[in-house]
């Protein structure tokens, strides 16, 4: 195992609702079959606490906001101080974050965006784990499915891991900065504290408290 890709080394599992999603798992990317069947267990005991439901296997708190025009559809939670922006797609498996933003025309599909994530403004997550304070830029999108639409594998300094998934977006931890119009590829994984620069073009893994600089250069911070 490459314990650079651990949950433990890219997120606080106390910066989400879903922290049990995540037990008993080695790398972040293992929870995403297992999304929609958490949702539909944990809603029901969120509804008993205020949670309100909003659909089927739609739960948003009580103190979230969420534009008339977004679409949002279940299973999805929506928890506490979220705020879901003009036209907003929420396809399915989805969990929003405490105060996290998911904004214009941004879309979500088989997701988890810890507490305090930001995806402000046309982004598209997709099969994918944003970790506490992950930020993407205006217009950066995660790449889900490879052009030859085979496995995606997960390129690291010990070697390729085999994920055995077709679909798979990017795992990003803590504090990670993504900027503007940014693409991360397919298998994707920044460890926390990482910056990606606009308009950048990110593969395989980037190690903690680096700047991935245009050209695919990748410097310590200082």
């Amino acid at each position: 195992m490459f314990e650079a890709l651990s949950v433990r080394e890219l997120f606080d599992l106390e910066k989400t609702v879903a922290a049990k999603l995540f037990s008993g798992v080695n790398y972040p990317w293992e929870v995403l079959d297992k999304i929609g069947d958490f949702i539909a267990v944990l809603g029901p005991e969120l509804e008993r606490s205020g949670f309100r439901r909003a659909g089927e296997n739609v739960w948003i708190a009580p103190d979230a906001k969420v534009a008339p025009s977004a679409s949002i559809g279940g299973p999805c939670i929506i928890d506490s101080g979220a705020e879901i922006r003009h036209c907003a797609y929420i396809r399915s498996k989805a969990i929003v974050g405490k105060n996290a933003v998911v904004g214009n025309s941004v879309e979500l599909k088989n997701c988890v965006l810890f507490d305090g994530v930001q995806v402000p403004h046309f982004n598209y997550v997709g099969d994918s784990v944003l970790g506490f304070k992950a930020h993407m830029g205006a217009g950066s999108v995660t790449s889900n499915v490879k052009s030859d639409k085979t496995n995606v594998c997960v390129k690291t300094p010990e070697g390729v891991i085999e994920t055995g998934r077709r679909k798979l977006g990017a795992m990003l931890g803590d504090f990670v900065e993504v900027g503007c119009n940014s693409v991360l590829n397919p298998g994707t994984v920044l460890s926390r504290r990482v910056t990606v620069y606009p308009t950048s073009c990110v593969r395989g893994f980037v190690p903690e408290n680096s700047i991935f600089k245009t050209g695919g250069v990748i410097a310590a911070k200082r």
